[in-house]
């Protein structure tokens, strides 16, 4: 995790250690536990000393960047050939907004600098690869990916109740929410009763991640166009 684990004579090194520790119950935390997890509860849940899992991992940092490592797991497979940027971005998004929904405590672990794992980079590694021969510059196949990937989480914590846990159906609640006070005060807000009424005459559901997605891809689409036609 960003240093070489120390070897001392007779024992296993630090990663061997972490390797073999027994996955606690914090390690898919909900996401109000997600702030309560700590190297003293997670001993307690493995009938441990605290100091006994110092043996397994150095600290708190390092213990939230393994559970970040577990969740993760391995990066989805995108299909399409070599040339299929937009396909294979547009797979990697919807697999991360699914990863994201189903571990939302994530969107809390994955916030500023620290520790990454290997099973993130490779999340990583897959959405920048997915744009290699496109004529992008590596900062802007790094930048493209964190616009979608900042796209990605805004609709995974949106989809999150008060309490933190996935909405069923987040576009059903906020529509029940705005519809009432829009019954209420709807001549306070006159572009936002017209564009509900044109929605309600238009139905589409779920289109918020394809609608952004389009977007961000079209801009990128016209970029690479301008890079080739530079050449």
């Amino acid at each position: 995790m960003g240093t070489s684990p120390a070897t001392h004579p007779g024992t296993e090194t630090g990663t061997q250690h972490r390797n073999k520790s027994p996955k606690p119950a914090s390690a898919s935390p909900t996401p109000t536990a997600f702030f309560a997890v700590s190297m003293q509860r997670v001993a307690a849940e493995l009938g441990f000393t605290k100091m006994a899992l110092y043996r397994y991992v150095p600290g708190r940092a390092e213990l939230i960047a393994l559970m970040v490592n577990s969740a993760a797991a391995d990066p989805p497979i995108l299909s399409g050939g070599p040339a299929d940027w937009r396909a294979q971005l547009g797979q990697w998004a919807r697999r991360l907004l699914a990863l994201l929904q189903r571990h939302p405590w994530l969107l809390d672990a994955t916030v500023g600098p620290r520790i990454t794992g290997p099973n993130e980079l490779s999340w990583m590694e897959h959405s920048v690869a997915a744009l290699d021969g496109t004529g992008l510059d590596g900062s802007e196949r790094m930048d493209a990916v964190v616009v979608t990937t900042g796209h990605v989480r805004t609709i995974a914590q949106q989809s999150r109740t008060s309490t933190g846990t996935p909405e069923h159906d987040p576009e059903e609640g906020l529509g029940a929410v705005i519809a009432e006070l829009m019954r209420n005060h709807g001549d306070r807000f006159p572009a936002v009763s017209a564009a509900l009424a044109s929605a309600n005459r238009h139905p589409s559901r779920d289109t918020t991640l394809k609608f952004a997605l389009d977007g961000i891809f079209d801009g990128l689409g016209a970029l690479i166009a301008i890079r080739y036609g530079a050449g």
